[in-house]
């Protein structure tokens, strides 16, 4: 039966408005608001309100727009945006779908097409069982590379989406979803690309020198902005969990072991976490057994670390394919008993078991199935790939069903 989809803010990129124009070749009503400047560029289809009120009158707008036009299917990126949180309290009473997408907990080329929400949100089976069950019966993940995106693109257009949101007209009351403004971020951001090269080989040489010391622990940081970690955590920053972190450490690790904190790839660096990390290295009394990284590459370092520690960060996924313990601290979709560590934090020091192999090729089995299409944003034919796979999820009914 055609449906009438209701699309908001999706990624800065056609991903969105080609899904649509997809659905509506299909038969299905598509319908679209744009909040900003940013989200009229990218969607250039039929079908597009635009909404110029004020934040306040958002709530009582959205709900009439899902009753006047029957809504079926909300679909968006990311739950936790600003517009997005009322939209989905107004949808769930009528009885409207919705589905999230996001850049995918699989990497790299790997989107989310989820229902309801990410991580805390997931409807994804938490217990052990029922994974091996619906598992069964499923392929092999798939960890080919099949498609490469752009990140020259991706900054083009991102920052083409944010910096056209600063003009006063023709959106002046819009609330912009981010944590800091863009003219700050895209300084931070070139400064750090351009230094990344000598970044990454200063953290080789600091890794190799701490595992030369002892058995070596990694925090992998997100950053701030993240709504996983502005939803789904109980963090207001990236500073708490890593003090908290190194007080543990401290108080149980054992004194030949080391602590290694790798800042996450794309941080704006507008913190000076060098400094930040030695001082409170420095508080918990650990300043010897403590190293920074502000670059170089995940796995090698997962492959030679004794665990993981992170708050709720895709890199635990890498962690659980090579069977490194993973202690979470956050409402990650995989904290689960037999994947990440559920005992006291003090206990993940001195000897945390490794993942349940047999439940961690499970997990990723049905997380790759269930959840995800293979694809990209920014670069084709991956972002072909990807528009494909979401319309066919959505116009057969298969979000967060394996199906065919």
């Amino acid at each position: 039966m055609p449906r009438r989809f209701l699309f908001l803010q999706g990624p800065t990129s056609p991903y969105a408005a080609e899904v649509g124009r997809g659905l509506r070749a299909l038969g299905h009503e598509v319908h679209r608001i744009d909040l900003c400047l940013g989200d009229r560029l990218f969607w250039r289809e039929p079908g597009a309100t635009a909404y110029r009120g004020r934040f306040g009158d958002w709530p009582g707008f959205v709900a009439g727009f899902l009753a006047e036009h029957a809504i079926t299917d909300l679909v968006l990126l990311g739950e936790q945006r600003p517009y997005h949180r009322p939209a989905i309290a107004a949808a769930r009473p009528l009885g409207v779908a919705v589905t999230v997408t996001d850049f995918g907990y699989l990497r790299p080329d790997w989107l989310v097409v989820e229902r309801d929400g990410m991580n805390g949100e997931s409807r994804f089976p938490r217990d052990p069982a029922e994974i091996l069950r619906r598992a069964a019966d499923l392929p092999p993940l798939d960890t080919r590379v099949l498609h490469q995106d752009s990140f020259r693109r991706r900054a083009l257009w991102d920052m083409a989406y944010h910096l056209s949101n600063l003009l006063p007209w023709p959106f002046p009351h819009y609330r912009r979803a981010t944590l800091h403004h863009p003219l700050l971020v895209y300084p931070g951001m070139g400064w750090r690309l351009l230094r990344q090269r000598g970044e990454a080989r200063r953290s080789a040489a600091g890794f190799a020198q701490a595992a030369a010391r002892g058995p070596v622990f990694l925090f992998a940081m997100q950053m701030e902005n993240d709504y996983s970690i502005r939803a789904y955590s109980p963090y207001p920053d990236m500073d708490t969990p890593i003090a908290e972190a190194m007080r543990s450490f401290a108080a149980h690790a054992p004194p030949e072991a080391q602590l290694a904190v790798k800042l996450h790839p794309l941080d704006p660096g507008l913190k000076n976490w060098p400094r930040r990390i030695r001082r409170m290295a420095e508080a918990a009394g650990i300043a010897g057994r403590v190293a920074f990284l502000g670059a170089g590459a995940l796995e090698p370092m997962l492959a030679a670390a004794r665990g993981l520690v992170t708050v709720n960060s895709t890199a635990a996924l890498q962690a659980l394919t090579l069977g490194r313990p993973v202690l979470a601290l956050g409402q990650a979709i995989y904290r689960i008993p037999g994947l990440a560590f559920e005992g006291p934090p003090g206990e993940f020091w001195r000897g945390a078991p490794p993942p349940d192999p047999a439940l961690a090729e499970a997990f990723l089995r049905l997380l790759g199935a269930a959840l995800h299409v293979r694809g990209t944003y920014y670069a084709r034919p991956g972002l072909d790939a990807a528009v494909a796979a979401t319309v066919h999820r959505l116009h057969h009914g298969l979000v967060n069903d394996p199906g065919d």
